[in-house]
C-alpha cells in the first residue's frame, strides 16, 4: 500500500510554484494520519485504513510537481539525472535495507512457502515493478493479505517509482510551455486513468487497486492542485477544510474494499480528489484549526519516519503474527522503532551528510547496491517445492 510513503516519500514542503519554499508542518501530519491509517487496516482494524495510500499518492502527485514548477521557474528546464539522483538518495537506502534485512530473516526463520514468495517477488521489488509481478502471479490482494507474502505492501511504492521516472519526463516537455499545460495533462491524465478503472474492475479488483495504469489518478490529481493558481484564501477555508477532513474520516471507518465496488467505479477517484484538495488548502491556510490539528508534534514526526514505517510494518506483522490489541501494539512498537533506526542511522546521514552519495561516487555505490541485490537473490538457495502424490489426489 502501496508511499505512501503509500508511499509518502517526497520533502514536506510546498507553497507558491514561483517564490521560495516554505515548510508546510500539516503535510508531515497528513503523512502521519496515512500511516496509521495503513498500519491499523494491515491489523485487521479498521476495515478503509487501506485509503492512507491514497492520501500518499495525493501528496507525491502534489510535492514532487510543486517541487518541478519550481525548477522549471528558475532554471526554465527540469534536470532528470538531478531528480533522479534525489530520488535514488532519498528512497533506495532504507528499501536496500529492508530488502536484504528481512530476505535473510525469512530465510533463516520462515517456513518454506515464505521463503519461496519471498525469494521470487524480491528481484522485482528492487526493479520497483512489483506490483505487476504479483499481478502476473495472480495474487489477489485482499484475499491473500495474510502470512504469504513478506513484500506484498511494496505495490505501492513500485506505483511511485513509476510515477517519479515518468512524470519528470512529461514536465521537461510540457512544463516550460506554461502551467495550463501541466494541468491539461495531470487533468486528462487522471480522467483517462479513471476510466482504465472503471473499464478494467472485475469481481476481484486487484488489477485496478495496484496496476499503475488504474491508480496513476491517485497521484495525478495531486500534481494537478499543485498548477492551482496562488491567492489567498478566505474565511471559508477552515470550513472547507473541517468538511474534507471528516469526510475522509468517515469514509476510512465505513468503507471496505472487495464490499464496496463503488470505489473502483468512481469512489477512489472522489478520495483522491479530497485528498489532494484537502493537501492544497493546508498550503494555503495553515493557520485553520484543522491544519494546527494536523502540525501536531507526535503526528508529524509519524509522518517523517512514514516511508520506513510503511517499509517494515508488513514484514513485521506477518514475521509476528499479532493477535488482538496486544499483539498489535507490540508489532507497531516494534516497526516504529526500526523505522527510527532506519530514518537515523540509515537515510538521514546518507542524504544530507554522504558526500560520497553524490556524482560518479554516488552512482558507483547505487550500481554496487544493485548488484549485492542481485546476487543475493542467486546466492540464497530456495526450499524444494512441495512435491504431490497423484495417488493422494485420487
Amino acid at each position: 500500500m502501496t508511499r505512501a510513503q503509500p508511499t509518502g516519500t517526497t520533502e514536506p514542503t510546498a507553497g507558491h510554484t514561483t517564490g521560495p519554499r516554505t515548510h508546510v508542518p500539516a503535510l508531515d501530519g497528513l503523512r502521519g494520519v496515512a500511516i496509521i491509517g495503513v498500519l491499523v487496516f494491515h491489523s485487521g482494524h479498521l476495515s478503509g485504513g487501506f485509503l492512507g495510500v491514497d492520501l500518499f499518492f495525493a501528496l507525491s502527485g502534489y510535492l514532487i510537481t510543486d517541487l518541478l514548477l519550481r525548477e522549471v521557474h528558475a532554471t526554465g528546464t527540469v534536470s532528470l539525472v538531478a531528480f533522479w539522483g534525489r530520488r535514488v538518495r532519498r528512497l533506495l537506502p532504507a528499501l536496500a535495507t529492508v530488502l536484504a534485512a528481512v530476505t535473510v530473516l525469512v530465510w533463516a526463520v520462515g517456513p518454506p512457502d515464505l521463503v519461496r514468495t519471498t525469494l521470487s517477488d524480491g528481484p522485482w521489488v528492487q526493479l520497483n515493478l512489483v506490483n505487476w509481478h504479483l499481478l502476473a502471479e495472480s495474487a489477489s490482494y485482499w484475499d491473500s493479505f495474510g502470512a504469504s507474502r513478506v513484500f506484498e505492501h511494496l505495490w505501492s511504492v513500485a506505483v511511485e517509482e513509476q510515477f517519479y521516472l515518468v512524470w519528470p519526463a512529461l514536465l521537461l516537455v510540457v512544463a516550460p510551455r506554461g502551467r495550463s499545460w501541466v494541468a491539461g495533462v495531470a487533468g486528462v491524465g487522471s480522467v483517462l486513468s479513471l476510466v482504465s478503472m472503471v473499464v478494467l474492475v472485475s469481481a476481484d479488483p486487484t488489477r485496478v487497486y495496484t496496476g499503475t495504469d488504474t491508480r496513476a489518478f491517485s497521484l495525478l490529481l495531486g500534481a494537478l492542485v499543485a498548477t492551482l493558481p496562488v491567492y489567498a484564501v478566505g474565511r471559508w477555508a477552515g470550513g472547507v477544510l473541517a468538511v474534507l477532513a471528516t469526510g475522509l474520516g468517515v469514509s476510512w471507518l465505513l468503507v471496505d474494499g472487495v464490499d464496496s465496488p463503488w470505489l473502483f467505479t468512481g469512489g477512489l477517484f472522489a478520495h483522491s480528489l479530497a485528498s489532494a484538495l484537502l493537501i492544497w488548502l493546508c498550503v494555503r491556510a495553515p493557520r485553520t484549526r484543522v491544519a494546527t490539528a494536523l502540525a501536531w508534534r507526535p503526528l508529524r514526526w509519524l509522518g517523517l519516519v512514514s516511508y520506513s514505517l510503511y517499509l517494515w510494518h508488513w514484514p513485521v506483522l506477518v514475521l509476528l503474527a499479532p493477535d488482538g490489541w496486544p499483539g498489535t501494539a507490540v508489532a507497531c512498537g516494534v516497526s516504529v522503532g526500526l523505522a527510527a533506526l532506519s530514518k537515523y542511522l540509515v537515510e538521514d546521514p546518507i542524504r544530507f551528510r554522504a558526500t560520497w552519495a553524490r556524482g560518479r561516487s554516488g552512482t558507483f555505490a547505487f550500481a554496487a547496491v544493485m548488484v549485492v541485490l542481485a546476487v543475493l537473490w542467486l546466492v540464497l538457495p530456495a526450499p524444494a517445492p512441495p512435491t504431490i502424490e497423484v495417488t493422494d489426489l485420487g
